[in-house]
């Protein structure tokens, strides 16, 4: 046999092998993956059940999956693969999920760390390591990775989701990244239970009907504790209560970080025309695990729950986006729940 045919032979055995290739499914040193900025050295670590950088013919869609206020992106990644087993969507999936090293964590040489405060990593801030790198550049990269049709020929879905301090992330990455039109695929977005939403105008929802702080937290009650309720009204804030209230990440004034050369007109366009699903547990209406009961987030509703309801009528009442919103049967403040639960999966494997 001639030395070019017994390559051709080792090629494509090697191409057979990969793609046959197990997922990586646990939090554990080997599904450990870096993504290095520009030239470097300057990296992130996150974990994904496939390489990176290898050819992977298989994959045909991506989940990347943004932790909570913990940080615990090792928590975060078997939540999403074991969301995938139920789904019957690891074969072909290729999952990620993002380390945002912050405040004391410990970190490997020459990884980043990203802000802490009120323009943290949740909001697109710039790592205060790699002061011209933000945290909603990481995703960007993590994009352009999965586009790149030399690795991922047959990928043609992106999920961006993240649950709580992740499900902030996600919503506004959704409203501000620079990848959306990336071609060849097509990016939709999961925003989880989050404390606050980055409001595209001042008014916010008035403290009466479905946000009325003595009531809401019943909502979750009754004939229509499944529902997406909707018995909200918006106006005028009174300012005095909380000065800051429309200030980014709250609201669009004084953007600083990735948002900053960005346009109001240009993130309000993005926000109503990106696709975009809302996942509220039905019982996240308790001020538990992390919840946020400063001014600027009460200005919002007094519940997430309510928040995300109130907020999801504004954007498709008032502005016209074509979002979803699902009220997740019996879950609370839970990502495990939330993202394991049968009605949510098409929305983050579609």
């Amino acid at each position: 046999m001639r030395a070019s045919s017994i390559l051709s032979v080792v090629a494509v055995f090697a191409a057979t092998a990969l793609s046959a290739q197990a997922p990586c499914t646990k939090a554990v040193t080997a599904c450990e993956r870096w993504v290095v900025f520009g030239a470097g050295p300057a990296r992130s670590m996150v974990y994904a059940d496939y390489a990176l950088d290898a050819a992977n013919p298989r994959i045909t869609r991506a989940l990347v999956m943004i932790h909570g206020a913990g940080r615990n992106a090792d928590h975060y990644f078997e939540t999403s693969t074991a969301a995938g087993f139920l789904a019957g969507a690891l074969d072909n999936t290729i999952i990620i999920a993002p380390r945002y090293a912050a405040g004391k964590d410990s970190v490997a040489p020459n990884e980043i760390k990203w802000p802490e405060g009120a323009n943290s990593w949740r909001s697109g801030g710039y790592s205060p390591t790699a002061t011209t790198i933000s945290s909603f550049d990481l995703v960007d990269e993590i994009v352009r990775r999965l586009a790149d049709k030399r690795t991922f020929p047959n990928l043609a879905k992106i999920v961006i989701a993240g649950h709580s301090a992740g499900g902030q992330f996600a919503t506004r990455y959704e409203m501000a990244n620079k990848v959306h039109s990336t071609p060849g695929v097509a990016i939709s977005y999961v925003v989880a239970n989050p404390s606050s939403y980055a409001w595209p105008a001042a008014v916010r929802p008035m403290p009466t009907g479905d946000a009325d702080p003595a009531t809401a937290d019943k909502e979750a009650l009754g004939p229509n504790g499944e529902k997406v309720n909707t018995n909200f009204t918006f106006g005028a804030f009174d300012s005095t209560k909380a000065p800051n209230y429309n200030k980014w990440p709250a609201g669009l004034t004084a953007r600083s970080g990735y948002t900053a050369g960005m346009t109001d007109d240009q993130l309000k366009k993005q926000l109503v025309e990106r696709p975009t699903t809302y996942l509220l547990g039905q019982v996240d209406v308790l001020p538990l695990g992390g919840f946020d009961s400063s001014p600027n987030a009460m200005a919002q509703g007094p519940t997430r729950r309510a928040r995300g309801e109130a907020f999801f009528k504004y954007v498709t009442e008032t502005l016209g986006a074509k979002h979803k919103a699902i009220i997740v049967s019996e879950c609370g403040h839970n990502d495990r729940c939330i993202f394991t639960t049968n009605t949510v999966f098409s929305s983050i494997f579609p």
